[in-house]
């Protein structure tokens, strides 16, 4: 049957393995501390736990921060960007930093940029999605109410959705009155 090893049952980690496991998964995703600690629990959990003291999961995280291996700030913005790059709102921004576990300053400039991106994401997620000024031309009101909730649910308010599912198909895109009629602040 080919050779397929199996590996059987895998011995429990110990210090130096709980710092090869973290080290590796830094080198490899970019995470937060949060995320980290719960990687570490999970494998802590899969593998069971040979140490002669218990394993300090913040004193680890916190020495691979200040390494500079792993940085909260500088995910957060990232994720922002790639989120917002992708068509999702500044509600779905918070909520990824918050399950991230980021914390309020080292998420400001995250935030910051989800805002200042508000209504460049919400019209590529409408272009992406078809509505308003990219609809196909058709005017149902259900429609337009499934629309505003799909945008809502990616993140953006609910003015702005609405803002935007009212625009006739083709319309030419104000910016400064789609700002207006949702109430954001200019960039």
């Amino acid at each position: 049957m080919g050779s397929h090893r199996s590996r059987g049952p895998r011995s429990p980690l110990g210090e130096r393995q709980l710092d090869e496991l973290a080290l590796r998964y830094v080198g490899r995703y970019a995470t937060s501390r949060a995320k980290l600690r719960a990687y570490l629990v999970r494998k802590i959990r899969e593998r069971g736990w040979g140490g002669e003291r218990e394993p300090d999961l913040e004193a680890l995280a916190d020495r691979l921060a200040r390494l500079g291996y792993v940085d909260d700030a500088a995910y957060a913005l990232s994720k922002a960007q790639a989120l917002t790059g992708r068509g999702y709102g500044k509600h779905r921004v918070a909520e990824k930093l918050r399950l991230a576990g980021i914390g309020e300053e080292d998420g400001l400039a995250a935030r910051a940029h989800a805002d200042s991106e508000a209504l460049a994401a919400a019209l590529r997620y409408a272009e992406r999605r078809r509505i308003g000024p990219f609809g196909a031309g058709e005017a149902d009101p259900a429609r337009r109410e499934k629309a505003i909730a799909a945008m809502a649910r990616a993140g953006h308010s609910f003015a702005l959705a609405r803002a935007i599912a009212e625009l006739a198909p083709g319309a030419e895109i104000d910016a400064d009155a789609l700002r207006e009629r949702a109430r954001l602040t200019p960039n």
